[in-house]
């Protein structure tokens, strides 16, 4: 039988997706499964964006152009203008969801066996990415026990050699929630100038920040403005997630032509995609203040629930949806899997992400989950009740 190739075999499974057969399996059961294991919010869609889609009247669903149309990114530049981020419609290129745009600027920035620096627990797929691109992913350590702040300049230093092409963040964070400081910022942006670096920046999450800080962008830094390749995606901030529309911007003209070709290679970006995420860009500011407005009540159901758990501990996420907490268990993906199997209270069990999966260096996060509070307070509550339930009777439980 031949073989699959290394790269198959490398590619590591998705932490957030993998146990979904046996969440298939307990609901087949008739175990009602609270899903806090995937970014998936439960908020409605915009009303403008779901009238753009019944109103699409066309005779003939073409491709568009493989750089997005231009009418969606001039439209874009006013959205980011509210951020103080400055572009012309030409730094824009529309990809098929965030990922795409992360996977082209690996492909047009690295070459194989090039390494790229990410703070860890970082989302998952970026692994993923980098093993498609040929690219190793070094990881600098952050502690739960800290906030999973950056650790000092010397750390990123330790892991700088010749081969060392990017710095890859994620502001707010996914899988931790955490929001760069000023300082953190600035001291990735000295890093980046002293060894000229890119810098990926996935700020898909902007939308949703909890503090009184201000949003710092990787795109207001000054002096790397050609080493900065931002990442976005309309996914979270207006729940379109299945319309996989994502953005790659830069001002490094020399990056988006190497982009456009892979852009060209996979023709177009969604159409009815953009024709959804233009009409997006005319979403109420009321909706966005409800949207915001839930998540903040929602942050804070999950974290006093989960600190009031025996043994858990999960620090105050201050941007994006979701958290990562530690539980007092041998192994979190054991556990998760056996509140999927074997447990159940009232009819109910947890769905939940072993934060293993968010690292890459070998044992980290193993009594570690990620959480999304992506559902009504009161199913994070019914959720927090029957994780309390789980715990308790864990036959893995450590004290």
């Amino acid at each position: 039988m031949p073989q699959i190739s290394t790269r198959g075999t490398q590619m590591p499974s998705s932490p957030i997706r993998k146990l979904a057969p046996l969440a298939e399996q307990a609901k087949q059961r008739g175990v009602h499964v609270y899903h806090l294991n995937i970014g998936q919010p439960d908020l409605p869609t915009p009303q403008v964006a779901l009238d753009a889609m019944k109103g699409i009247d066309r005779k003939i669903l073409e491709y568009s152009p493989s750089q997005g149309y231009r009418s969606y990114r001039e439209k874009l530049v006013g959205y980011y203008d509210k951020y103080n981020i400055k572009l012309t419609p030409d730094d824009i290129i529309i990809t098929s969801g965030g990922s795409e745009a992360v996977l082209f600027a690996f492909l047009s920035c690295l070459n194989p066996g090039d390494e790229i620096i990410v703070p860890e627990p970082a989302y998952a797929n970026y692994m993923a990415f980098a093993i498609s691109a040929g690219a190793i992913i070094r990881t600098i350590a952050t502690t739960i026990e800290e906030g999973f702040s950056l650790p000092k300049v010397e750390k990123f230093e330790e892991l700088i050699n010749e081969r060392t092409r990017a710095i890859l963040i994620c502001n707010p964070n996914n899988p931790t929630g955490y929001l760069y400081t000023r300082r953190e910022m600035n001291q990735i942006r000295d890093l980046v100038k002293k060894y000229d670096l890119y810098l990926f920046s996935d700020e898909v999450y902007r939308e949703f920040i909890y503090t009184g800080s201000p949003y710092i962008s990787a795109c207001h830094l000054e002096g790397i403005e050609n080493n900065v390749v931002l990442i976005d995606s309309v996914s979270k901030r207006y729940s379109e997630c299945g319309i996989r529309i994502g953005a790659l911007i830069t001002k490094n003209k020399q990056v988006r032509q190497a982009v456009m070709k892979f852009c060209q290679a996979r023709l177009s970006p969604p159409l009815i995609g953009q024709v959804i995420a233009e009409a997006s860009l005319d979403t109420p500011e009321d909706y966005m203040r409800d949207i915001y407005d839930e998540y903040v009540e929602r942050r804070k159901c999950l974290i006093d629930g989960l600190n009031r758990i025996p043994g858990v501990y999960s620090p105050i996420p201050m941007g994006a949806f979701y958290t990562v907490a530690k539980l007092p268990v041998d192994d979190a993906e054991k556990f998760c899997a056996w509140c999927l199997e074997e447990f159940s209270y009232e009819g109910a069990t947890v769905m939940m992400a072993p934060a293993a999966g968010f690292y890459t260096t070998p044992g980290a996060g193993r009594n570690q989950v990620r959480i999304a509070y992506v559902l009504k307070k009161e199913d994070l509550m019914q959720a927090l009740v029957v994780l309390k339930k789980a715990l308790e009777a864990y036959p893995g439980r450590c004290e």
